[in-house]
Parts: structure tokens; sequence; C-alpha cells
């Protein structure tokens, strides 16, 4: 018996401004494990130019490390940190940090591990307010239920807070002590200022705050009871 060798399909590389369903921007995506981020957003296909220290390393870092001790200070929350979201048919984007509840909240992590439908907040590191973190993305998010969307915009040094209200997203402002609160995750408080001129110390020092308040305690005793 002759056994034919099965020739394996080779799929097109995933390039930068592709139109593609959900299923076909997986398969190629998947196929390049080089790519460490792209993203498909209302089906066309984004690619990020490489990651520059100063405008978005060091502040992806320090976002990480503010939600990170939330999330330990937090227990039944879920930190994931540049995880691909499955958000809808038409949209898959990897934001630059994601902030779940976990088991009862608006998302959940598939079988084949993506994070599934809409996470409580979202943060995405962008350069100006030119970006599509402020555009595309900012109306995929409000269509879909993010409940809450941070951008930082490193080069114009501003960060804007969104919460969902209704059909709109509104912005957040600080406190009469320079605080932004989170509605969503009781005893999330952001020192927006001091994150932007890189005062980590100051930002966790306020987040402590948060974190010692009776509402964030009560938060936590109501996961707790939802598990």
């Amino acid at each position: 018996m002759v056994v034919q060798k099965q020739e394996s399909v080779k799929l097109p590389p995933l390039e930068n401004g592709d139109r593609l369903t959900r299923d076909e921007f997986e398969r190629r995506y998947q196929a390049m494990p080089s790519v460490k981020k792209a993203e498909l957003i209302e089906g066309k296909v984004y690619m990020p130019s490489p990651v520059r220290a100063a405008k978005h390393g060091r502040p992806h870092a320090q976002i990480i490390t503010w939600l990170g001790f939330y999330c330990v200070a937090t227990p039944g929350t879920d930190l994931i940190d540049n995880g691909t979201t499955r958000i809808d048919l038409d949209n898959e984007p990897q934001p630059d940090a994601l902030l779940r509840i976990d088991n009862v909240g608006t998302s959940y992590i598939s079988d084949d591990d993506y994070v599934e439908g809409a996470p409580e907040l979202i943060v995405e590191i962008a350069a100006s307010s030119a970006s599509y973190d402020l555009h595309e993305k900012l109306n995929v998010y409000r269509r879909n239920g993010v409940q809450e969307y941070i951008v930082w915009q490193t080069f114009d040094k501003k960060l804007n807070w969104f919460k969902l209200r209704g059909q709109e997203y509104v912005t957040l402002e600080p406190d009469a002590d320079g605080a932004i609160k989170s509605e969503v995750f009781p005893g999330l408080w952001l020192a927006a200022d001091a994150l932007i001129e890189g005062n980590l110390a100051e930002v966790l020092a306020v987040l402590q705050k948060g974190l010692n308040t009776t509402e964030h305690t009560a938060f936590i005793n109501q996961l707790s009871q939802q598990k």
C-alpha cells in the first residue's frame, strides 16, 4: 500500500490592515508565534510597532504594578496582562491590562484559555489622542459593555478614566485629594497626576488608602459569598 504524504495548508501571513473574520484572524495569528501582539478591531487587523521604553514599556509596567497590588488585596478579582480577548465576532483586542471579576463577572476564561466577553475594566497605553485606543477601540468597548476604560496618553501626559453610564462613556474626575476612584472595584484609587509623573510610591500610597476603606472590605466579603 502506498501512503500519500498529506501536505499541510500554508496560511497567508497576518498583515496590518487585513480584513478578516475572527476565526481566520486566530488561525493566522497562531501560525505566527514570532508575532507578539496583533488585534482585530471592527474586522481589521492592527499590528502595533515595537514597544518603546519610555512611551509604553515603563508605563505598562507601572499600570500592572498598581493593578497587581489591588488584585492581591482583593480575592475574587483576576488581573491579565496583554491577554487576547474575544469580545465579539468582529473584535479580538489584546488589551495592555484588564481586571475582571472571576466566576460571577461579565467575562470568563474559555476552554482554550482566552478571555471571552467584556471584562469589567480595561487599560490601554496610547501615545496620543490620535490613537485608535480613543476612537475605534473606545467604541468597541462601549458597545460591548466594558464598564470602565482607562486610556493613558503618554506623549500628551494625560489619563482618561471612562465609566459606562447607560450607553455612553463619561469621564471620572479626581476628587478633592486628586484621586480617581473606580465605581466597579471599590478601593481601586488612582493618583493620576503622580502616575503620569512616574511617582509610583505615591500611586501605591493612595491605593493603600482605598484598600483600607470599609467599602473595599465589603466588596471582598461580597465576592467571597458569590463563589
